[in-house]
């Protein structure tokens, strides 16, 4: 059987995503979705505080090491399904439009969880820089409600628009702290330029699970290589491509740059420094080693930083809506795109509608922005993402099993086993600290994972009644294979 491609789902111009990314462009929405800067400057400081300590840089490699073998067949998939579902897509055509559909409300829930999770922490930080410099104390849901509205705005706009706009932060973003890293190197720390943060036994110091489960939360977005394989040119390579240089570009980056931190205050006083200034930690590094008012630039960049990933998201949410409203599991108005900008544009506007209420809720209850709607979305957009990937791995393990359309043994079996195998470590690790991660309360982190319990569950509901009959996997067509290519696959 010859290895196939999925054109665009249809030749309606009115259900056709329509873009020109390559592979620099879909590497910029992957990590700008990654959020570097919020990462380092924001979660590093956490995972030195009550993760491994110095061993936190390990732990990040750990985590890109297992996310890049797991690449290795999902972009053999990517060959054979080009959808904006992505994860939803990929278990639909391995396992069945039951668990397809499942797989989408853990998507749908990851993305929208982490998105709301951002918004907290982005209001709260343009909150400060607004008093910082001298204006009102302006409430944190009168700025989400901003927020939302340029996010929606460029969300509706071509794929192209919101690529160069990430492009421009993300280089912004990553060169700071590639500044300070190389300035921390160059000047040095107390203790020298100690290994030992890769070392197995640091690694292995203290809460080496809690500093796992941050790494993975770093990482939420990197699916989007093969979301955006529709819009992209020559997508048979732009997403294998991408998504290798993607996973190996986060992974490396963050192994450095929270290494850089580490030599800063030393491995032997990272720890309690962390803990004694969690929130200041990077920023102080930064006014040590360089300046104050390079370590403001920093606080006004961490904005740009969060505002990128809320804008990554958005497009993510929207295409898999995008999806759901094509194949006829949501309204069919979903899978309509804009006559000109060629936007999942009404999934676009679902998706900013969706934001509003979730965290309209939030500010109606009184929840802290950071401590509440922050802490909560995060642990459960982790957990869900967590058991989406190892879906998605186990599909791919089927898809190549029953159509032999790749015979590389490496890339269609070894290496999908070995990626569900670390993926199922991780997972458990993650569990084992989730209530950790949530405040210790152990009723809320109960909760919280049947919210993630329900979202698949749900999804499987919506699968009976749309899917009655339908065990196996989806006919080609539906996932946007030609009739031809369709009966040869089928």
């Amino acid at each position: 059987m010859s290895e196939q491609t999925a054109p665009a789902p249809t030749a309606d111009r009115g259900h056709t995503l329509r873009g020109s990314i390559g592979v620099a462009g879909i590497v910029f929405l992957v990590v700008a979705a990654a959020a570097p800067l919020t990462a380092i400057g924001g979660a590093l400081p956490v995972m030195l505080a009550i993760g491994n300590g110095p061993g936190v840089p390990m732990a990040f490699l750990v985590v890109a090491v297992v996310l890049l073998v797991f690449s290795v067949g999902y972009a053999a998939m990517s060959h054979h399904v080009v959808d904006a579902g992505a994860f939803y897509a990929y278990v639909t055509r391995g396992l069945g439009a039951r668990l397809g559909l499942g797989a989408a409300g853990l998507a749908l829930l990851t993305y929208t969880a982490i998105q709301a999770a951002v918004y907290g922490l982005a209001t709260t930080t343009l909150q400060g820089l607004i008093t910082q410099y001298g204006g009102p104390e302006i409430p944190w849901w009168v700025l989400a409600a901003v927020l939302i509205a340029v996010v929606g705005l460029l969300g509706y706009r071509s794929i192209d628009v919101g690529a160069k706009v990430l492009g421009v932060l993300l280089v912004l973003e990553i060169a700071i702290v590639a500044v300070l890293a190389v300035t921390i190197l160059v000047k040095g720390g107390p203790e020298g330029y100690s290994l030992t943060s890769f070392s197995p036994a640091t690694f292995l110091h203290g809460g080496a699970g809690i500093a796992v489960m941050f790494a993975v939360a770093s990482f939420v977005g990197f699916e989007a290589t093969a979301i955006y394989g529709e819009e992209a040119r020559e997508p048979k390579r732009t997403i294998p491509r991408a998504t290798y240089i993607a996973v190996i570009l986060i992974g490396v980056f963050y192994a450095i740059a929270s290494w850089t931190i580490v030599v800063a205050y030393g491995p032997s006083q990272v720890e309690a420094a962390a803990q004694a200034d969690t929130a200041g930690l990077v920023f102080a590094a930064a006014a040590q080693y360089i300046g104050p008012a390079y370590a403001d630039v920093m606080a006004v960049l961490l904005l740009t930083s969060l505002f990128a990933a809320l804008l990554a998201f958005h497009n993510a949410i929207s295409r898999y809506l995008y999806a759901l409203g094509r194949q006829g599991v949501g309204p069919e108005a979903l899978a309509r795109t804009h006559p000109r900008h060629g936007s999942p544009y009404v999934g676009s506007l679902t998706q900013s509608t969706s934001a509003v209420l979730l965290l309209g809720v939030f500010a109606l209850a009184g929840a802290d922005p950071v401590l509440t709607l922050f802490t909560w979305m995060s642990g459960v957009a982790t957990v869900s993402v967590l058991v989406l990937m190892v879906l998605t791995a186990v599909a791919i393990l089927v898809f190549f099993a029953r159509h032999r359309v790749d015979e590389r043994v490496w890339n269609t079996r070894i290496a999908p086993a070995l990626g569900l195998v670390g993926l199922v470590f991780v997972t458990v690790l993650v569990l084992l600290n989730f209530t950790t991660l949530i405040s210790g309360s152990a009723v809320l982190a109960g909760v919280l994972l049947a919210v993630v319990a329900a979202a698949f569950l749900g999804g499987l509901a919506v699968a009976v009644v749309t899917h009655p009959a339908q065990s196996g996997g989806v006919p080609g067509h539906q996932l946007g294979l030609t009739p031809q290519q369709a009966l040869s696959d089928d």
